[in-house]
């Protein structure tokens, strides 16, 4: 981590992740990229579906190889770059045959190293196999639920899953939210964890970094009026006054409190639920 000189109070908590000692590339590989429209946590309709969203710096798009479509071919890392819609850093990688890609950066490996989405490959860091050939204990990362359909679990910066079981066609998975989850033991995964795991130790230092990140401020509802939320009114500072415990701004219980539904189609997927915050 780099913490920055207080020559302003807007630097004097910053810390940021030395990138200059990681990424090798300062501008991304043209052909990979492209304009995205911001819809600002809005849904179709244009109205907002999440809060505290909007502004930030203009971004292009860069489109990442979720796939790995290119089996039994060597691939080799180019560069290794920063992705401004992502945590995680990105690489452009050089496969024999010609065909190039943008993937999720390994942590362990830098330009000029070699992995292999194979079945035959060994299981070391960056290699991608299905996860029925990875041994119990070995860490991944992009991982598929669905054979074939592409990698959804463990993508952001510092994650991984622990494979904790095989069996009967289904292997069972630690999340980093510590749930449990069984997948099917054909779905691919690469061995070791995404990089860039200083990212949770970064301190903004300023609340103008986190608009230039589209993020909007976060208002506190005991100080709004009773009309805008549950926990709004009265004089002067005091505690929300409700018997049931805090509230959402639509007036659902918060904090601690189970949202899944109860008739979900994957819910016969889970092993173990992830942890629940206690309250005091």
């Amino acid at each position: 981590m780099r913490k920055l000189k207080p020559t302003s109070a807007g630097q004097r908590q910053t810390k940021i992740p030395s990138y200059r000692k990681v990424l090798t590339a300062s501008k991304p590989h043209k052909p990979f990229t492209k304009g995205k429209k911001k819809i600002s946590g809005r849904a179709a309709s244009g109205r907002i579906s999440v809060r505290h969203k909007g502004g930030g710096h203009k971004r292009r798009f860069r489109e990442i190889d979720f796939t790995y479509a290119q089996h039994d071919v060597i691939g080799v890392i180019k560069s290794v770059e920063y992705d401004p819609n992502r945590s995680g850093f990105i690489s452009l990688v050089s496969y024999q045959n010609g065909f190039r890609a943008y993937v999720l950066t390994p942590a362990s490996l830098k330009p000029g190293d070699s992995f292999l989405v194979s079945e035959k490959a060994r299981v070391k860091p960056g290699n991608r196999l299905p996860l029925r050939k990875i041994p119990v204990g070995v860490f991944v990362y992009n991982v598929e639920i669905h054979p074939g359909g592409g990698a959804k679990i463990s993508r952001s910066a510092g994650n991984y899953a622990e494979v904790v079981a095989n069996e009967a066609g289904k292997t069972s998975l630690k999340l980093p939210s510590g749930e449990v989850r069984k997948v099917s033991e054909n779905s691919w995964a690469s061995v070791g964890e995404v990089s860039n795991n200083e990212h949770k130790l970064r301190n903004l230092g300023k609340a103008g970094r986190s608009r230039w990140l589209g993020i909007r401020p976060t208002v506190r509802g005991s100080v709004m009026n009773p009309v805008d939320h549950p926990h709004g009114g009265g004089e002067g500072k005091q505690g929300i006054g409700l018997r049931l415990g805090p509230k959402t701004p639509w007036g659902k219980q918060a904090l601690g409190v189970k949202t899944r539904k109860t008739k979900k189609y994957s819910n016969s997927a889970i092993v173990t639920r992830r942890k629940r915050k206690k309250r005091k």
